[in-house]
């Protein structure tokens, strides 16, 4: 059994066990090849719930600092966020995105998931903002269905400016998967728009958030 199947296998035990999870939809998870997971983002453990749950592998970003701190506090931060399978990534810094997104095809295409949260940041007042185009831009560069999720109620699990974990009930709900003409890289920005924005509204369905018109921002103490 692999690092990641055994700290999967935990963390699902533990969402199961304290938090009372309410799932729907895993039989959209293609069972087979590259696909998307495309989620709202609500709390910290977003991430690590959707990668527990999900029945397959699911890789996500995260942020540099994670693999990168020192002593050994870093040490077994980096040792964790290697083990569920995240991608280490600069924030703020445009060339280091788009060789993210870059390590993100690769997966995809060689036949895993990814997960991806097209508002970009985590949302602080609950609604769902505008969808930024990574995610539209990864649908019509490979083609792999996407399949949109709606977490509600994961926010209790660590409310903003607190810290730790805090045991509560929430839902998450796996949708039909979408699917996009396979493109390639290089294809007009419309039609990314047009796709991330199909992906959002599918998101916003399964969560039932109120939408927001226009990007989410980090706050001005975000690190």
């Amino acid at each position: 059994m692999s690092i990641y199947t055994m700290t999967r296998s935990s963390i699902r035990g533990i969402i199961h066990g304290i938090c009372r999870a309410e799932v729907t939809g895993l039989e959209n998870v293609p069972k087979e090849g590259g696909f998307i997971v495309a989620s709202n983002h609500l709390s910290f453990f977003d991430s690590l719930i959707i990668q527990a749950l999900t029945p397959r592998d699911v890789a996500f970003f995260a942020k540099a600092e994670y693999f990168t701190t020192p002593g050994v506090k870093g040490k077994l931060m980096k040792s964790f966020f290697e083990s569920v399978g995240s991608i280490p990534v600069q924030r703020g810094e445009q060339a280091a995105s788009v060789a993210a997104l870059d390590s993100l095809v690769e997966i995809i295409e060689g036949g895993s998931g990814i997960g991806i949260y097209p508002e970009g940041t985590r949302s602080r007042d609950g609604r769902l903002y505008r969808g930024r185009t990574g995610v539209g831009w990864l649908a019509l560069t490979t083609g792999v269905p996407v399949v949109p999720v709606g977490l509600i109620g994961t926010e209790k699990l660590q409310p903003a400016g607190s810290k730790g974990f805090r045991p509560a009930k929430f839902h998450i709900h796996y949708g039909e998967p979408l699917y996009f003409d396979k493109l390639g890289r290089k294809h007009p920005l419309p039609q990314r728009r047009l796709a991330t924005d199909r992906i959002v509204d599918a998101i916003a369905e399964l969560s039932g958030q109120d939408r927001v018109d226009s990007y989410n921002q980090l706050p001005p103490d975000a690190k």
